[in-house]
Parts: structure tokens; C-alpha cells; sequence
């Protein structure tokens, strides 16, 4: 199963706060279209490249990622890209790719 795009960009329309990995804080999500979600902080504004996200997932299917959110950003940035990994591993945690 691949990352269902048409399904992030449903559930992330309008933008949302989700929780972070270790819980306590959370991330905004300002909105999502083609190219990728969109992520804001108090500090600085990104996206999370779409293609980068169905990456990690097939990565994560074909067992060549873990599954477990807190080991996910090293390897995230090893074979994906060193581009927010923190941020791909809440919101991968929150579609419920990640454990």
C-alpha cells in the first residue's frame, strides 16, 4: 500500500494541528496540495515534499525503514532526505504509517 495522496490532501485541507512523536507539543499543518503538506512552527515556515513522504512509505512497506517513530528520523534522513525529518516522522505517526 502506497501513501494515498488523494487522502492526505483530504484530511489535511484547511490545514490542523497535529501531536508530535513524544507527545506534549504538536505541529501546524497550514495546508497540503500537489507538491507536498505544508508545516509552520513559530520560527520557520516548510513543506514536506510529497515525493519525499512516498518515498519514506515504500521504504517502510518493503521493510527497508522501521515503523517505530523514534528510530524513523535517522534512517529518514539517510535514504529519504535530510529535509524535517522530525516533522515527516509526526506527521507519518499521525496517518498512522508509523507505530
Amino acid at each position: 500500500m502506497s501513501l494515498d495522496w488523494a487522502e492526505v490532501m483530504r484530511r489535511y485541507d484547511g490545514g490542523a494541528t497535529i501531536p508530535t512523536v513524544a507527545g506534549g507539543k504538536t505541529l501546524e499543518i497550514t495546508g497540503v496540495d500537489q507538491t507536498g503538506v505544508h508545516i509552520r512552527n513559530p520560527l520557520w515556515r516548510a513543506t514536506l515534499a510529497r515525493e519525499h513522504l512516498e518515498k519514506a512509505v515504500e521504504l517502510i512497506e518493503t521493510d527497508r525503514m522501521t515503523r517505530h517513530a523514534g528510530l524513523f528520523v535517522e534512517e529518514y534522513r539517510a535514504l529519504v532526505a535530510d529535509v524535517r525529518a522530525t516533522s515527516a516522522a509526526h506527521l507519518l505517526k499521525d496517518l498512522g504509517v508509523l507505530d
